[in-house]
């Protein structure tokens, strides 16, 4: 019969109670009772005695406080049988199942990895302090998303081994909405101008998606510095926002936003200077701001001119050069004086430039397009554009760069460039569809960074009802170390049109090989030149118009067709400022082209093109673009310009609406079908404003956009001849190629032509 002596451990009551419960003695053996879960093992490792240790009362008030220390047990007894240690152990529950009932609002996935963060998931201990920190949680998040009636009770059922199943019953209630928001103390501006800069608002057509209605604390106060910002560009250096009120209704379902402002008086710049220690002349930098003598105030003009006097003393190396802006008030005039305090720092080299990121591909490929160099002067402008040279080679999702100092060293930094790279391979067997090609089949294995060396090879095969196209391209970027890129194409590309009803019918068979040479002459120029060998077979039906029997015959050939060889050189400038070439929102590209079918062949005739694109960002995410194309061309030697070169207009690509292809001259087959037939000559221009797709954050690979075009293709220059049409179209660089969509109204159209105002493009269709 046990006869045991009881040492439970009342917080720090034990030693004073139990000090004298028994005498100290060699423990012999350990035995644990009472434990389910948790190993025996696991105990012993807690436990601070071992068999053979001296027990005494100040040991065994030790050892019980490190078991409750595992915050496994919920209550510790010992107990001594003939000098046995016997460890009596009652379990927490553990927690089994963590549920939720009448939670709509979130994924429980999203709400578990919360709760987990805390420290409440299945398999832990139920620690049931943790339980109120799990239901606040649980609220704010409901809170968040303006769910202020939100309701939640914690529900424990026991369950078999002493688990615990957690349930959180949720009432979510309505969404608290902004009813109002007024703006006290506006006099300059209109009230319904500031509200036009909040993003909260109150319910709209579009608010249940955006969900602006919706009360955010940290929305509230981007909108207050949008508001002050707006204030202070306008010259009122006074302005403050004395305070905010936002209060919410009994029920919980409407929100009042009140905010309380003081404008301040209207102030004019009365002078500006630059002092302290100048490196650069007084006169550049002074050329550098942007706010004169006369000109109201501006916060925006007064940190632009800054960020210039840092960005041009950066440029001669002074890579932590101190700008500040001190203004002398003049409260009775209503004035302002600016001195610019210019502390250039020490002058500092790059030690070392560091490339992380890239486990594909080689660091050389991206060295090489690096303008700063090691062991260089730091120079702000070449690490800038170190990095759009980097960005615009297309292999990587994201590229930063750092320039953080040196250790030690007060005239020296390392430049790190930080890349997070894309699939730049691609391998599809599929199909695609296009508004104009109709069902596309197509096949094709492509690498735009071979083996990450940066080269790009590409296979190809696409079949459509019109265009059918065989193709294998490869291309060295670098052919030299100048960076001079050196490509082979060898392609067969035959159409069809007996299919398309907006273009007259005939089928041209084109065999080719060529060779392309890219010349830089500067960081934005290149010069292209190209020659290909071609053979054209073209093919004629007795629905062909007359006009192209009539071209077949003067090419050589007769009523059914002309098989035609040419020699054809190509030559081509082309100068890109644009930050990136998949997402750009700023910076320009021009490009002249000129396509010549020489003497040495059967065909002699000329193209010109001219395109120039400007991109300007009009805010964070939202650019405009303005495209402008014109081409020009025409036959020699006696020659005519052979109809199947001549230039197209109308669709995706030129001018949304119209059917592709069919805004040129028009002639008729010999049912009397009206066809369209191109032009020897094109215009074209578009104004597109670029912003992000709703829902899709920082996503660059989705764009919405809003545009208006205009042009057609002729053979003599004519405004009349000029289609419009203005729509909005969506853009996806999908993993497996360009999505393109557009809707479009036409606005000017003439007789017989072809309207289609939705209009898309999926995969890749040449």
């Amino acid at each position: 019969m046990r006869t045991p002596f009881p040492l439970t451990l009342l917080a720090g009551l034990l030693l004073s109670v139990q000090a004298h419960a028994f005498e100290a003695f060699q423990v012999k053996d350990i035995r644990v009772e009472g434990i389910q879960r948790t190993e025996a093992g696991t105990v012993f490792n807690y436990l601070p005695v071992k068999v053979g240790d001296t027990l005494t009362p100040e040991r065994a008030a030790s050892a019980i406080k490190a078991l409750y220390a595992t915050g496994f047990f919920k209550d510790v007894r010992l107990e001594v049988q003939n000098e046995v240690l016997i460890v009596l152990l009652e379990e927490r529950p553990a927690i089994a199942q963590v549920e939720f009932q009448g939670m709509k609002e979130f994924s429980k996935e999203d709400i578990l990895a919360s709760l987990k963060q805390l420290g409440l998931s299945e398999g832990r201990i139920l620690d049931k302090s943790l339980l109120d920190k799990a239901e606040q949680e649980l609220k704010r998040q409901y809170f968040n998303r303006g769910m202020y009636a939100v309701q939640v009770n914690v529900r424990l059922s026991p369950l078999e081994r002493n688990r615990t199943a957690v349930t959180f019953d949720v009432v979510e209630g309505e969404v608290a909405k902004i009813r109002a928001i007024n703006i006290v103390g506006a006099t300059a501006f209109k009230e319904k101008e500031l509200l036009n800069l909040f993003t909260l608002r109150t319910p709209g057509w579009l608010t249940w998606f955006t969900k602006n209605d919706q009360y955010s604390k940290q929305k509230l106060a981007g909108d207050l510095e949008a508001l002050r910002s707006h204030y202070m560009n306008r010259g009122y250096l006074e302005f403050a926002v004395d305070s905010t009120q936002v209060s919410i209704t009994p029920d919980k379902k409407d929100i009042y936003i009140t905010v309380n402002l003081r404008e301040g008086e209207k102030y004019t710049v009365s002078g500006a200077k630059i002092v302290g220690e100048l490196p650069v002349k007084e006169e550049e930098l002074m050329g550098l701001v942007s706010l004169k003598v006369g000109d109201v105030f501006s916060r925006e003009k007064l940190t632009e001119s800054t960020q210039k006097i840092g960005d041009r003393l950066g440029n001669d190396g002074y890579a932590f050069a101190n700008v500040n802006a001190a203004p002398q008030v003049d409260k009775d005039k209503h004035t302002v004086d600016f001195s610019f305090l210019v502390d250039p720092g020490r002058k500092v080299y790059v030690r070392r430039i560091n490339v992380q990121g890239n486990s594909k591909t080689k660091d050389e490929v991206i060295r090489r397009e690096l303008r700063q160099l090691e062991g260089a002067w730091y120079a702000a402008d070449k690490i800038n554009r170190s990095r759009e040279r980097v960005d615009r080679l297309g292999f990587f999702e994201e590229v930063n760069v750092e320039t953080p100092p040196v250790s030690g060293s007060t005239d020296q930094v390392d430049v790190n460039v930080n890349v997070t790279e894309r699939a730049t391979g691609n391998l599809l067997l599929g199909a695609g569809f296009s508004s104009s090609d109709g069902l596309v089949l197509s096949g094709s294995v492509s690498q735009n960074n071979l083996f990450g060396t940066g080269n790009r090879l590409s296979v190809q095969m696409n079949s459509g009802s019109v265009n059918t196209v065989y193709s294998l391209s490869y291309t060295n970027p670098y052919f030299t170390k100048d960076g001079i890129s050196l490509g082979y194409d060898l392609y067969r590309k035959d159409v069809d049109t007996t299919n398309l009803d907006a273009v007259s019918e005939y089928e041209t068979s084109t065999l080719g090989a060529g060779l392309r040479l890219g010349l830089p002459i500067t960081e934005t120029d290149t010069i292209h030149l190209g020659a290909a060998v071609e053979q054209y077979d073209l093919q004629l039906t007795t629905l062909s118009p007359t006009y192209y029997r009539t071209q077949a015959t003067l090419l050589g050939g007769n009523n059914n067709g002309v098989t035609a060889n040419t020699l054809r050189l190509d030559a081509g400038w082309a100068r890109d400022s644009r930050d990136s070439l998949l997402y750009p929102t700023k910076g320009s590209y021009q490009r002249i082209y000129a396509e010549v079918g020489t003497p040495v062949g059967d065909l002699e005739y000329y193209k010109l093109s001219y395109e120039y694109q400007w991109w300007k960002p009009l805010s964070p995410t939202m650019s405009l673009m303005l495209n402008g194309e014109i081409g020009w061309g025409d036959g020699y030697g006696g020659k005519s310009m052979p109809f199947f070169r001549n230039f197209y207009a109308g669709g995706i690509g030129s001018v949304r609406g119209f059917e592709s292809g069919t805004l040129g001259r028009k002639e008729a087959d010999s049912n009397g079908n009206l066809f369209s037939v191109g032009g020897s000559k094109r215009l074209v221009g578009n104004a597109e404003l670029f912003f992000p797709f709703p829902g899709a954050g920082k996503d660059r690979n989705l764009r919405l956009s809003a545009f208006f075009d205009v042009g057609a293709a002729m053979d003599d220059f004519s405004f009349d001849d000029l289609r419009y049409s203005a729509g909005a179209a969506v853009t996806w660089y999908s993993p497996f190629g360009p999505i393109k969509l557009s809707i479009a109204q036409p606005i000017r159209t003439l007789a017989n032509d072809k309207e289609q105002s939705f209009q898309f493009q999926l995969g890749n269709v040449f």
